[in-house]
């Protein structure tokens, strides 16, 4: 059993997959849990998907919650186009894994985010790499909670970059900016892993070859649904050199904060008609001490991808 205790909010694609595998294989924390959202597809296939990708890596006592199935400012979500041709129509591209035995948990995720920050503490950090909106409805229902955590290492945002929705705005936050706003001008401790960083962190088909050679159900399936990937950036042209890995960065962030150069910064996000999912410094808290968010601006990406190969590739072999 590990000290620090760990929680994703997934909204289960491709990179949240890979998240998965980088939290279950690192030896220096416990994974408790999954939170399901909604944004690479609906909170339903989110929360199968993880329960399936758990069961492939023989992680079957990780339980998963749902959280919320649309935005806090929205009644409905649907899915997006490009989602579906990044991630595929199932979120995992297109792999056909077996039916979870498992089922989700009858608790809410907004329910165990606020039970988990209450029983560990500060060794609870918790790593959101789709929308805001269930860690914001846990700060709404138990504003305590924000002085309880540990640490929320999120991935989402661009500071020093373009968005890759809008101008501004990235996809995570770009989906409830309202909530990424409740969060982030929270007392909540957090490191911002964004657009800025993990652009620069790639993964290539030489990689995944090496899960493929293992000969593994895992190795071949996770090889299989990265690959979808990294056709989907090459063909889409979003990057012809591999595919971004946005949410396990977030995971390796999070558990080893020197992978990345960060700057100290009160933070807000714009959810009004202007620049909407923009997360940018306020200027209104500019010399108020000890800011609470530290944004990635850069990072060391060799060493970290040799990182995430000897914990991916440890942990396929096995499965």
């Amino acid at each position: 059993m590990a000290k620090k205790k760990m929680i994703l909010d997934l909204d289960t694609g491709v990179d949240d997959a890979l998240a998965i595998a980088y939290a279950t294989a690192a030896p220096d924390v416990d994974l408790i849990g999954i939170v399901a959202s909604y944004g690479n597809n609906t909170l339903d296939i989110c929360a199968n998907n993880s329960l399936k990708l758990l069961e492939l890596l023989g992680q079957t006592q990780v339980p998963v919650y749902k959280g919320l199935p649309h935005s806090s400012t929205s009644d409905h979500f649907d899915v997006m186009q490009v989602s579906k041709d990044i991630h595929g129509n199932n979120g995992i591209g297109e792999v056909q894994l077996p039916e979870p035995k498992r089922q989700v948990e009858k608790e809410s995720g907004v329910d165990f985010f606020i039970e988990a920050a209450h029983k560990y503490g500060k060794d609870l950090i918790i790593v959101p790499t789709g929308p805001m909106t269930n860690l914001a409805a846990a700060i709404e229902k138990d504003p305590e909670i924000v002085h309880l955590i540990g640490n929320v290492t999120f991935m989402g945002g661009a500071l020093t970059v373009e968005g890759n929705v809008t101008d501004v705005a990235e996809a995570n936050i770009n989906q409830d900016a309202k909530a990424a706003n409740t969060v982030l001008s929270s007392d909540l401790p957090q490191t911002m892993v964004g657009l800025d960083v993990t652009l620069r962190t790639l993964l290539t088909k030489k990689e995944t070859q090496k899960w493929r050679d293992l000969g593994t159900k895992a190795g071949k399936a996770y090889a299989d649904i990265t690959d979808f990937y990294i056709d989907a950036y090459y063909n889409l042209d979003i990057d012809k050199n591999g595919c971004a890995l946005h949410d396990p960065l977030a995971v390796g962030v999070a558990l080893d904060p020197s992978f990345v150069t960060t700057i100290a910064l009160h933070m807000k996000v714009n959810y009004g008609d202007k620049n909407y999912g923009r997360t940018i410094g306020d200027n209104s808290r500019l010399n108020d001490p000890n800011p609470n968010v530290n944004v990635a601006v850069n990072v060391d990406k060799d060493r970290y991808l040799k990182q995430f190969m000897s914990y991916l590739t440890g942990l396929f072999e096995k499965h």
